[in-house]
């Protein structure tokens, strides 16, 4: 009969991340759980957004860069005529200004229509980017801004699903490597009131979605010996030619 140590884990768990912690703090709850070293994730959630990661367990940490890349899907509201210097709930408030005058919601659809397809995003400093080995939000906590390279992105779709003045609900499909609260941040500066991101969930990412997730909670419940069922086999997950 197998012991803890003896079980040899193997595939992809989706896991429904909830707000106020890291992607590495999931990380380190499924090692101790799992109590193995080899576990990766794919793709990072800031702290204060909730929802779909996909955790590499064992030799699934193989594919890591086949997952990274793949389209992305979010849920979330935002704030205008408040900007922070993190761009979103978590940062300080930097500016307030009146949001213009009638603003309504057709004017604010056309606004984030121009938002649509290929473009150049400029991260922004409050990131994990890093710039000559340091990260990018370690410099801003002290106050220093740096120049930042603009990299290729692609939002497929962004749709407002809710106004409340001066709350916004939407939708958004996007490319890898997007920053969803700079294109809030820019919806802002577009409509000269300024803007930050209030929530995020990110709902799906590909053909994986946040139905087939587990909670930290769900997760500490299983039994081990039942823990390889919840794991997705990295043959299901990726195409033959990744493998």
């Amino acid at each position: 009969m197998s012991t803890r140590q003896d079980i040899d884990f193997e595939g992809i768990l989706l896991v429904d991340k909830p707000q106020g912690i890291t992607s590495h703090d999931v990380v380190d709850r499924l090692r101790r759980k799992l109590r193995m070293k080899k576990i990766g994730h794919a793709g990072t959630l800031d702290p204060l957004a909730t929802g779909l990661l996909i955790m590499l367990v064992g030799k699934a940490t193989k594919v890591s860069q086949f997952l990274i890349s793949l389209d992305k899907a979010y849920e979330g509201t935002f704030l205008l005529g408040v900007e922070t210097d993190s761009q979103d709930a978590d940062g300080e408030v930097v500016a307030e200004k009146p949001l213009p005058e009638g603003l309504s919601e057709d004017q604010l659809i056309q606004e984030m229509v121009g938002f649509l397809g290929d473009q150049y995003q400029t991260p922004p400093m409050f990131s994990a980017k890093k710039i000559d080995g340091v990260p990018l939000y370690k410099m801003a906590r002290k106050g220093k801004t740096v120049e930042r390279e603009p990299r290729f992105i692609r939002i497929n779709e962004l749709k407002l699903e809710g106004w409340e003045s001066p709350v916004g609900k939407f939708f958004m499909d996007c490319s890898k490597g997007t920053y969803v609260r700079t294109v809030v941040h820019d919806l802002g500066q577009r409509l000269g009131c300024g803007a930050h991101l209030q929530s995020l969930r990110r709902t799906r990412i590909d053909q994986f979605d946040i139905s087939q997730s587990l909670t930290l909670e769900q997760i500490n419940e299983v039994p081990l010996g039942e823990f390889q069922n919840h794991l997705i086999p990295v043959r299901e997950a990726v195409p033959t030619h990744v493998l």
